[in-house]
């Protein structure tokens, strides 16, 4: 179904994709991983046909096959638009409007009348047709999808500002999937969703017929839907594919370092072998020369002198084998990916009771969101806020922060308890800024020590002057993460923090919070990080999806 050959992609002097090339066929679903900036998202949109590439191709198979494609992050329209407008007027820019694909299929109908051997004009009429056919088959469907993504019961009035990052993230999904796709380009579908539209999302990849290119840092969802691993290596700018689901790929990188390493040692150790030898050999050949053996000793000379051009030889023939190991043969010491060296430093004490919520209600205006809730968080607890989108999470986290005034009842912070809060969308950071003023406006950092704290994160050179508004979403989560670190807090509020994490800067996220002595209030989705992360549990509860009864929170103890 899709053929990308030879792709290759600068910006300026920066290479981004090189000679990239591979297949996709119907059923197959392909993961494409790699660290954040490597190009994954230039590469969906050179396929989508959103840039264009400066060599190579995309073919399609069929040519005018539909192409659905969910980009990373969700753009806004104006405020005005409401949610069902958003659907049709998605519907009608990549599918047309049916009563205008009715005119268009009646003149190319004239046409043939008139010369019914055009191949082009037949073409036109079949693709006219099938377009046709699926903006007709989804005529009244927007309210049935709506309903199975959790979006059936909001007021036919929504704007799409009014949703939470998980109810874009579903409105984006439902105009794709109403476009009936064939192929499938989902650039971190996952972000925002909550447990149970990861589930629903899963079933739903495994049980599609055509094809899908998936950028995910889910690892639980790359595990169950992916058929095979599409590697881009930030170093060479290629892809390379790997049979299997993402624990297959991991092992098989696992298997290949240590491969490299062994053969990297031995070559190591027969190269200080070979120096050796060469030096000896070259150390002998030189005290026959010069005739330090005995000078009386006539038949000692002779034999040394007869010697000398074979001992020449195998110098030559060391050095030549050095040569090679150095040089075509050498093998590459294994290269460590340079990943966030996140380290939350010495944290100030805070008291034993860090945060309790009494009788408290949380919503906008008169709005009530949340209500009666009662629950309390010890110093060192690690809570986990799960719930379905648009449930409260956020608008909890935004009240605890005292961005938000409570409605009714208190949150009351302990003694010494010094927040720091990563907002979902990173609202905290100024895009005016750049990242080097940030950090000095938190930290008295020299100018030095700021970039050298900044290169911690994987800002260097140029890029800590970039205005933050011009940073992709992974780049503002690790300015966010940044920030939290340089002002030195001992309790977190975590709004969805991994998101636009990859992998490797997951984990060493997770592994950072491990050591982090303070107090973690996270909302999360992801299940490798709750199974990891997670003592507590705050579950908001809705007794249905539509939302139409105050949810409540239920807290335990893993």
């Amino acid at each position: 179904m899709l053929t990308v050959h030879q792709i290759s992609k600068s910006y300026g002097f920066e290479t981004i994709l090189e000679g990239v090339s591979f297949n996709l066929s119907a059923g197959e679903r392909l993961a494409l991983v790699g660290p954040n900036g490597c190009g994954k998202t230039t590469l969906l949109r050179i396929i989508s046909g959103l840039e264009q590439a400066d060599s190579g191709g995309v073919r399609f198979d069929p040519p005018d096959l539909r192409l659905g494609y969910l980009p990373q992050g969700f753009n806004l329209t104006p405020d005005a638009d409401l949610v069902p407008d958003t659907i049709e007027d998605y519907l009608a820019q990549t599918q047309g409007d049916p009563t205008g694909l009715a005119a268009q299929l009646a003149e190319l109908a004239s046409s043939l009348a008139i010369t019914p051997d055009r191949r082009d004009l037949q073409r036109e009429y079949d693709l006219a047709l099938a377009r046709l056919e699926v903006a007709s088959q989804n005529a009244g469907h927007t309210p049935r999808v709506l309903a199975v993504l959790g979006l059936g019961g909001l007021p036919p009035k929504t704007r799409v500002c009014e949703l939470s990052g998980g109810q874009k993230t579903r409105l984006a999904l439902a105009r794709v999937l109403l476009s009936e796709p064939q192929l499938l380009l989902l650039d971190e579908p996952t972000n925002h969703l909550d447990l149970t539209m990861l589930a629903w999302l899963e079933e739903w990849l495994l049980a599609f017929r055509g094809a899908v290119l998936l950028v995910s840092h889910d690892r639980a969802l790359l595990d169950r839907t992916s058929t095979a691993i599409l590697e881009l290596d930030p170093h060479t700018h290629r892809v390379r594919s790997y049979a299997g689901n993402y624990s297959d790929y991991l092992e098989q990188k696992l298997n290949e370092h240590a491969r490299q390493w062994e053969a990297y040692k031995q070559q190591q150790t027969e190269i200080e072998c070979l120096q050796k030898a060469a030096a000896r050999v070259r150390g002998d050949a030189r005290f026959r020369r010069g005739g330090k053996a005995d000078s009386g000793d006539k038949f000692a000379k002779g034999f040394f002198s007869d010697q000398s051009s074979g001992t020449m030889a195998r110098a030559r023939f060391l050095e030549r084998r050095l040569e090679r190991l150095l040089g075509d043969e050498r093998v590459d010491k294994p290269k460590g990916d340079w990943q966030m060296k996140l380290d939350f430093g010495e944290t100030p004490p805070s008291g034993q009771s860090v945060l309790t919520l009494e009788d408290l209600s949380v919503g906008y205006g008169s709005k009530v969101i949340l209500e009666n809730l009662n629950a309390h968080l010890w110093h060192g607890a690690r809570l986990a806020l799960i719930g379905p989108n648009g449930s409260g999470k956020t608008t909890l986290l935004r009240t605890i922060a005292g961005d938000l005034p409570p409605l009714t009842g208190h949150v009351r912070l302990g003694a010494n308890v010094r927040l720091g809060v990563m907002t979902q969308e990173q609202e905290e950071l100024d895009p005016a800024l750049d990242a080097f003023t940030t950090i000095r406006r938190l930290a008295p950092l020299s100018e030095t020590d700021a970039r050298a704290f900044l290169h911690k994160f994987l800002f260097s050179r140029e890029e800590v002057f970039q205005p933050i508004g011009n940073l992709s979403y992974g780049e503002r989560a690790r300015l966010s993460l940044a920030c939290l670190v340089a002002f030195g807090v001992n309790l977190l509020l975590l709004d969805e923090p991994i998101n636009h994490l990859d992998i490797p800067s997951r984990a060493r996220f997770e592994a950072a919070l491990a050591d982090f002595e303070g107090t973690i209030l996270a909302v999360v989705h992801d299940r490798y990080f709750i199974e990891g992360f997670a003592s507590d549990i705050w579950e908001i509860r809705m007794d249905n999806q539509e939302a139409r009864s105050t949810p409540t929170l239920k807290t335990w103890h893993l």
